[in-house]
């Protein structure tokens, strides 16, 4: 089950982070940002710590300047994992918020953005959110998939994939280690009808995409480039 890695960093959560506002989508109140015009969407799908979290508020909105409209759900509703709180624990909290659930909660999204006009949609997840996106390019849900420092994921889930994929790992990671991430390289490259990419950031941990430290210029760089890659990903495959 998720380690104390899955959990290190957490965020100080801000509700009014970000440039974007939240609105209901779906079902489910969102955080969305960018163009109302654009027919091309990405979701950002949370680690444990949720929507509100201002480093990846500040991802959705570096995403949306590159001409996208950008929803980050809030699929624990309230209650993301409070690592301060000892009645639960993580291995208590995920019981009631498993990745399949937040699955089955993206379809009324992705439903609601296709009437809104959207003709073609990519999700990045994170952590916890990279379970819930490759169940969605399992069953073409989306055109493009990001993982950043999966967890749950494993090498028969990107067996599965039918889209585009890429996965950004960290070398030191318990979730994903490298080892787990060239299994997934060997894979994809045996699979010529997907197009795959995976790549292993050295020196970082897991999360290091999201829960940087913003006075870190080593940790913010190495953030930044995960995030220029996935931006890359989606403008290659989302248009």
């Amino acid at each position: 089950m998720s380690g104390p890695q899955c959990c290190a960093n957490p965020p100080t959560l801000s509700p009014g982070s970000g440039s974007g506002h939240v609105e209901q989508v779906g079902g489910l109140n969102a955080y969305v940002v960018g163009s109302q015009d654009s027919k091309l969407a990405i979701l950002l799908i949370s680690d444990v710590y949720g929507y509100e979290a201002p480093n990846l508020r500040k991802l959705a909105d570096k995403v949306a300047a590159a001409g996208y409209y950008v929803v980050v759900p809030d699929y624990f509703k309230g209650d993301p994992y409070a690592p301060e709180n000892a009645e639960r624990p993580i291995g208590v909290w995920i019981k009631d918020h498993g990745a399949d659930k937040g699955f089955e909660e993206t379809k009324p999204i992705i439903q609601a953005l296709k009437s809104k006009g959207i003709s073609k949609i990519g999700a990045a997840g994170f952590c916890w959110g990279a379970k819930v996106v490759v169940e969605l390019a399992k069953c073409e849900l989306i055109q493009a998939a990001v993982l950043l420092h999966p967890s749950f994921v494993t090498v028969d889930d990107i067996k599965g994939v039918k889209v585009p994929i890429a996965v950004l790992g960290a070398e030191i990671d318990q979730m994903s280690p490298p080892a787990l991430l060239k299994q997934f390289e060997e894979v994809l490259a045996a699979k010529s009808e997907v197009d795959g990419f995976v790549k292993v950031f050295p020196k970082v941990s897991h999360g290091w995409t999201v829960r940087y430290k913003v006075e870190d210029e080593a940790a913010v760089k190495c953030a930044e480039e995960a995030h220029l890659d996935m931006i890359q990903w989606f403008v290659k495959f989302v248009k």
